[in-house]
């Protein structure tokens, strides 16, 4: 009874840690093993029975009879005169099995064992846990914020493990107090001693993309692609979106009606201002999107050096670069190439242009809708391109393009 007395004692930690029977009745064996090893120099003639359902064990030690004056080895051998005293018919040769009783180990084992089994529970409760958490890298968890503090924000998720939020890994605005529910991504599982500790981070890209995973049914169903994200956390975004269905608009379905879709999330990331374009393999078009809402007059790709010249009017440029540069930073992230910004003329050389709708009488829609998807939608933004950049920027033949190049030239000679 001694020994199940023990086990109930020690099946509070099953309830504590949410630990099943079995694995701790594995853990208990070890445990005990290791005890009589320490006791008795080998564990190798000893049998410990566990019974899960029932929370018991029993240990037994098995040992050969051998004639009193040849006892060499007590752990293994009993003499015929105290195996007797078990059962008066034993003979030399024969197997004892008596068992032992944990006040035969001693209180400081019994002491001992406790210290162990506590220490095994915890290895098992941490290679547990980090194995959980190293599946879940790069998954977005929601946590309860347990604690406020200068360089982290410690969180607790509903299993009670320890969450860490590093200051660096926080959204600038971000401001919480206790019992905030907190959403973020895991991004690393580390080992402290032996010791799992999990960061958390809103600042990641990853971050973002999984948002509009959740947020946007055709991204989680895999009918529009994410083919890369940037970010200043905060302050501004960019999204680059592809669908293979000709019948998805990528960007609108991500935005949303007025903006419906995408709203929850720009909330999410404090207002953080989110772009969303079209990706493209055609480089001069990427760029000239990835730099919206400024409107591109041309561009100068220098593939080996990954460099591009953006030529732009006066008063697009700022629009370019953006508040504190931010737009053309994300832009050169997104599309990968070093660009510098080319100011072009001065305010004075528009006063004459005209608008391209205004030729729409002989130009189709379609054609100046084409053009104007790379920011060209006056007569002098097209004269001032290089045909041959204009038939690689779009999607029009080159035929068409001479033909609204010798239309806009006329406007101008007459």
């Amino acid at each position: 009874m001694e020994n199940l007395a023990l086990i109930d004692s020690f099946s509070e930690f099953k309830d504590d840690k949410l630990i099943d029977r079995v694995t701790l009745m594995a853990i208990l064996e070890d445990v005990f093993r290791n005890a009589l090893k320490k006791k008795y120099g080998s564990d190798d003639n000893f049998d410990i029975i566990i019974n899960p359902d029932k929370g018991d064990m029993e240990i037994w030690r098995r040992r050969v009879i051998v004639a009193d004056e040849d006892l060499d080895f007590e752990n293994e051998e009993i003499t015929l005169s105290e195996a007797r005293k078990i059962e008066p018919d034993f003979e030399i040769g024969e197997e004892v099995s008596e068992e032992v009783k944990l006040i035969d180990l001693g209180r400081r084992a019994i002491l001992a064992l406790r210290q162990n089994l506590i220490s095994k529970i915890h290895e098992h409760d941490n290679t547990n846990l980090y194995k959980q958490f190293k599946d879940l890298i790069g998954d977005i968890y929601t946590a309860e914020v347990h604690h406020v503090r200068p360089r982290a924000v410690i969180l607790v998720d509903d299993e009670g493990n320890e969450i860490v939020l590093p200051k660096e890994k926080q959204i600038p605005s971000d401001f919480f107090r206790k019992g905030d529910n907190v959403r973020g991504i895991i991004e690393n599982v580390e080992l402290k001693g032996n010791k799992p500790q999990i960061i958390m981070s809103r600042t990641s890209e990853k971050f973002l993309e999984k948002l509009f995973e959740q947020e946007i049914p055709e991204v989680f169903d895999g009918l529009i692609n994410i083919k890369n994200v940037v970010r200043i956390p905060g302050e501004k975004a960019k999204v680059a979106v592809d669908s293979y269905d000709d019948r998805i608009d990528p960007v609108g379905a991500c935005v949303g009606m007025k903006g419906s879709r995408i709203h929850g999330i720009v909330r999410e990331l404090g207002n953080e201002n989110i772009d969303v374009i079209n990706y493209t393999t055609n480089i001069q078009l990427y760029i000239t999107r990835a730099l919206s809402p400024a409107k591109v007059s041309s561009i100068k790709i220098d593939e080996e050096n990954k460099r591009a010249e953006v030529f732009l009017k006066l008063e697009e440029v700022s629009k370019a670069i953006g508040r504190g540069g931010h737009n053309i930073k994300l832009a050169g992230q997104l599309t990968g190439y070093e660009l510098d910004v080319i100011r072009e003329g001065n305010i004075a050389d528009t006063e004459d242009d005209v608008e391209l709708t205004e030729f729409s009488d002989e130009i189709e829609a379609w054609i100046i809708e084409e053009f104007a998807k790379i920011g060209l939608d006056t007569a002098r933004s097209i004269l001032n391109q290089d045909v041959n950049d204009l038939v690689r920027r779009t999607d029009l033949e080159e035929e068409t393009i001479l033909e609204v190049v010798r239309i806009l030239k006329e406007e101008f000679e007459d």
